[in-house]
């Protein structure tokens, strides 16, 4: 599985590159997009926010990455998280999106994120370690350590992740890219 948290939703370089990427399918994969609701307080546009994630979501499997704090503080400093994974479930599929998977920002979670995100029927990919469980698919390797694992034996289960902003960097999109490609082949032959 391969997931990109899209930080930058509203940047048109960052979204050029992860649009493109997702079409493209290195691997074989389906890039599921984890997306924040766009952030008013800070600036960000509702339409083009939504053009962009209907865009994603009409391709492939799509998600929920809440950001607790702000656009650049993924975190939670206040408030009630559960309260907020909901919310911003609730206001995605009011504007016809339905996300399928969440994974929390800042890789947070607590008990109540967890019921909450189970009763909204998300796959929640928060959790770095462990194995697939109903309703719990671990996020494993990060760009770096996927790029440093695929020439090694692997774990029967990998679940890949990186930042749209990643594929600003050249060398960091081409890590991906090559490191993608090589999964696939090495999961065809399993």
């Amino acid at each position: 599985m391969v997931s990109c948290h899209v930080e930058r939703p509203l940047d048109d370089a960052a979204w050029d590159r992860f649009d493109r990427l997702q079409r493209r399918r290195p691997g074989g994969f389906d890039v599921i997009a984890l997306m924040r609701p766009p952030d008013a307080e800070h600036g960000e546009a509702e339409e083009p926010w939504l053009e962009r994630a209907r865009a994603a979501a009409a391709r492939v499997p799509f998600g929920l990455h809440t950001h607790w704090t702000s656009p650049t503080h993924a975190r939670p400093t206040n408030g009630d998280p559960a309260a907020r994974v909901r919310r911003e479930a609730e206001w995605m599929r009011e504007r016809g999106l339905e996300p399928r998977y969440f994974c929390g920002g800042g890789w947070y979670t607590d008990e109540a994120v967890r019921a909450t995100v189970a009763e909204l029927g998300l796959v929640d990919c928060t959790s770095r370690r462990g194995e697939p469980s109903p309703g719990v698919l671990p996020t494993t390797h990060s760009l770096g350590s996927l790029a440093r694992a695929v020439l090694r034996p692997l774990p029967h289960y990998v679940h890949a992740y990186f930042h749209d902003y990643d594929l600003l960097d050249a060398r960091r999109r081409y890590a991906l890219v090559a490191s993608l490609a090589v999964l696939g082949r090495r999961a065809e032959k399993i």
